[in-house]
Order: C-alpha cells, then structure tokens, then sequence
C-alpha cells in the first residue's frame, strides 16, 4: 500500500481516538482537514488498514462497523442500547484462557473478548 496523506490522515484518526469511530465519523473528521476527500476513500483504505491488520473491527454484529488501532492486548464493553464502545485493559496478572482444542480451528492470530451490557450512561 503507498503511503500517501489521505491514508495517513484516515489511520491518525481511528488510533487517535478512544471512542473506536465507525466509517462515517472518520470521514467527517478527516475531511475537515481534507476537504476534497471522499467517503469512498476512507472506507476502501479502512478495509486496507484491516487487510494488514493495522486496524481492527470491534464488532461485526453492530449496526455500523467500529474500528480500533489499538494493537495492546485489551477487550472491550459494548452497550446493547446506545452501542458505545469501551476498552477493558487487562489488570496485572489476567491473561484469557484459550482452550487448546480451539486450535484444531486453526491458526489464532488474536484475542478479542466483548462483554456486552448496559453502560453506566443508559442506566440511569
């Protein structure tokens, strides 16, 4: 993939922010600062960033797909009534268990447990 400032400008976006944005929201961000770009582009390099494993979908089963470049082991908590999205960071000491059979599957490449719920937000 060429580096050019378009998909530079699209990657800063999605891992300079916590709240793990979906297609549209990086595209509105993005073309604040560049004006003349596309929703197109922004999708296509999305999909590119995650081909190369830059970054990655939160959750596949929400309504808009989330990316996340945050590559450090972590997990996440996703609301069923608002559909944020928030990062758990394993405390000291706490690995999750991978059964061994799993890997008759095939090759694991990652670990990405999701506890779903109500967030603090939507519960009061």
């Amino acid at each position: 993939m060429r580096v050019t400032t378009q998909r530079v400008e699209i990657f800063r976006e999605v891992a300079s922010s916590c709240e793990h944005p979906d297609a549209e929201t990086v595209y509105e961000r993005v073309k604040e600062r560049l004006p003349n770009i596309s929703f197109d582009t922004v999708y296509r390099t999305l999909a590119s960033l995650e081909d190369m494993d830059m970054i990655f979908r939160v959750d596949s089963m929400l309504p808009k797909a989330r990316f996340d470049a945050d590559r450090r082991p972590h997990n996440h908590f996703l609301c069923v009534k608002c559909g944020e999205v928030y990062d758990i960071f394993p405390e000291d000491g706490y690995e999750v268990k991978i059964p061994e059979n799993s890997k008759k599957f095939g090759e694991i490449k990652d670990v990405n447990l999701q506890v779903r719920g109500i967030c603090n937000k939507c519960r009061h």
